[in-house]
């Protein structure tokens, strides 16, 4: 016969026992939710990371077998001036294109929420945006063409002469800039406006019973509570343009006189016109570090693990 005090302990094990099998099984689930996620990450993402850092320590031109040298190819890029030239080029991109494409992401997103919540103007606002980059550069590549493009045309019927936008080292950077900001604004006004409908409508009514004007529930509640938002669009957006390569490839190849040779550009070119693959890879690992470190640092001025509707 079981004793109390066995009886008891059979007791207490049972449960024990029963909540551990439910963590097993919770975890199964959740592992097996992931896995096509997990693998999909490991095979396109991952394994090609840790293979761009080995190729990245070789000697390799893609017609022979793999020289081990080192971290000569790191050492190479502090001397390289292409290399400088193309990280400011980069920078510039970057500074041309984020702030413009977030303040008229943002003002769109507002005028739809004040304006209008109509379904169509949402749509008509980020079609853009479902046009690939290469379609947007050829449509923009004939638009400003300096011979016939319908943008030249207009400006010579208000008196102003015809502009080189993509075959000027002056221009160019800025029209594609400005090629982007057309294609991403939309998308970024839609991420904007699913953000102010998580706003409560109670905070605005308390504020115009206070007396608060437009711009100063836009100061003191809309940018606050959107800050988690904002910080998703910031990131992304920074991420996305110093890796810009299809706008290039299409409408200007660089030039001219590589005036937008962006570090992406420039691997490129260096991995399959002059064939030095390893010098190429050490660039991408080396953009890689810096585009983790630029998110860090992002995230943590803009304080993205919290929110302010809390």
């Amino acid at each position: 016969m079981v004793s109390i005090g066995e009886s008891e302990s059979l007791t207490r094990r049972r449960p024990a026992r029963s909540a551990r099998s439910l963590r097993w099984r919770e975890n199964l689930t959740g592992w097996l939710f992931i896995a096509p996620a997990l693998l999909g990450f490991t095979v396109f993402y991952l394994l090609p990371t840790l293979r761009a850092v080995e190729i990245s320590l070789t000697d390799w031109n893609l017609m022979r077998a793999p020289k081990f040298v080192g971290l000569d190819n790191y050492v190479r890029l502090i001397g390289d001036p292409r290399f400088w030239q193309s990280v400011k080029i980069t920078c510039l991109y970057v500074l041309y294109n984020i702030p413009v494409q977030t303040v008229l992401g943002l003002a769109l997103a507002v005028l739809m929420d004040r304006l209008s919540k109509s379904v169509a103007l949402r749509a008509v606002v980020v079609a853009p945006y479902l046009l690939s980059n290469v379609v947007a550069a050829l449509i923009f590549l004939w638009l400003l063409d300096p011979i016939l493009g319908i943008t030249n045309a207009f400006l010579g019927l208000i008196g102003i002469s015809r502009q080189p936008f993509l075959t000027s080292p002056e221009l160019s950077l800025v029209s594609v800039a400005a090629i982007n900001v057309w294609r991403h604004t939309g998308m970024t006004a839609i991420l904007f406006y699913a953000g102010l409908q998580a706003i409560p409508c109670s905070l605005y009514e308390a504020a115009r019973i206070d007396g608060a004007s437009e711009w100063h529930m836009f100061r003191h509640i809309t940018l606050p509570l959107l800050r988690p938002v904002l910080v998703f669009i910031v990131v992304t957006s920074v991420i996305g343009s110093f890796q810009v390569f299809d706008t290039i490839a299409v409408a200007t190849r660089g030039g001219p006189v590589n005036s937008t040779s962006t570090i992406i550009w420039y691997i490129y070119e260096s991995a399959f016109r002059f064939s030095k693959m390893g010098y190429a890879s050490a660039m991408s690992v080396l953009l890689f570090l810096v585009l983790v470190g630029v998110t860090l640092i992002q995230m943590r001025v803009m304080r993205a693990g919290s929110s302010d509707l809390e």
